[in-house]
């Protein structure tokens, strides 16, 4: 009589890597070599186990179900160039990318440190300019630039914050270092679309995302609610905020969107906006609704 046996977890994990590579000359997020060959790191391992337990064919089914539901969501990236048309769906691996706390604390640290050094450089720059009379930067580079708004020389905005969203693009080198990549204080995106992956990798993923002890996205889009509402003019009871969008040809207009109701926003153009009496107001069938705060979503060329 055939006696049948289940796989272990370590025979699963073992034909789940079996064909697994990792790209010459890039850092392995997985595995490092160690003496006795290639070893999961310890913050991979449980997880890995979890997805040889589902097998392959369950995540390529789970794969298909991941780009079904950005295109049901309308999840995209509009590229103008293209001939296929505008709209290109939302590039979203089906794994995610996992760190361990130690490494995210040092990494969040810097970047804090990089954002708080944009703010301090913009407020010096529009203000004292010790940057410039000191020799830090070269005056060519600031009053040659077409973005510096010399009219804006010496205003003070509320809460002496100038840089209320600051962007880094990161990569890791070929040894594991983290590098910033490029910085982008203007109109930067990428929130949206860090929530959203985070629905859609939730969903595939439950009990992952509930054993692994994530970090939660709700933080940050609370302060940013209170720093927004912050903004609005002394004495406003119930400030009315509105996110300024270029329109739906927008690379992010996705985004912009989504933020918006995900805010409790008001999602605009600048055909939606007057000035009345040094005030900004919204169109509206009911006539002219007061804008305390406006968040821009558009480069200063548009």
């Amino acid at each position: 009589m055939e006696q049948l046996l289940s796989p272990t977890p370590d025979t699963q994990r073992t034909a789940l890597l079996r064909d697994y590579l990792p790209a010459p000359g890039h850092y392995d997020e997985i595995a490092a070599v160690e003496a006795g060959g290639r070893q999961l790191r310890p913050h991979w391992e449980s997880f890995v186990g979890m997805l040889a337990a589902l097998g392959l064919d369950e995540l390529d089914a789970r794969a298909a179900q991941l780009a079904r539901r950005v295109r049901e969501n309308g999840v995209t990236y509009n590229v103008y160039a293209e001939a296929e048309g505008a709209e290109r769906p939302w590039n979203l691996d089906l794994l995610p990318l996992l760190l361990p706390q130690s490494e995210w604390a040092g990494l969040a640290a810097n970047v804090e440190q990089r954002a708080r050094l944009a703010n301090a450089m913009v407020a010096d720059l529009y203000g004292a300019q010790r940057l410039v009379r000191e020799g830090m930067l070269p005056p060519a580079l600031v009053y040659g630039h077409p973005g510096y708004l010399r009219a804006c020389q010496g205003i003070h905005p509320a809460g002496g914050v100038h840089l209320h969203l600051v962007a880094f693009d990161l990569a890791r080198d070929r040894e594991g270092q983290w590098r910033v990549v490029s910085q982008r204080t203007q109109a930067p995106s990428g929130a949206g679309y860090a929530l959203e992956n985070r629905l859609l990798g939730r969903q595939l993923f439950p009990d992952a995302f509930g054993s692994h002890h994530v970090r939660r996205l709700s933080g940050f889009f609370r302060t940013l609610q209170n720093t927004l509402l912050g903004l609005a003019p002394a004495g406003s009871e119930r400030p009315y905020i509105a996110l300024l969008t270029p329109g739906p040809y927008n690379e992010t207009y996705f985004e912009h969107a989504y933020l918006a109701r995900y805010l409790g926003y008001a999602l605009v153009q600048g055909g939606d906006l007057t000035v009345r009496d040094d005030r900004l107001y919204l169109k509206t069938v009911d006539g002219l609704q007061r804008v305390h705060v406006l968040v821009r979503r558009l480069a200063d060329e548009s």
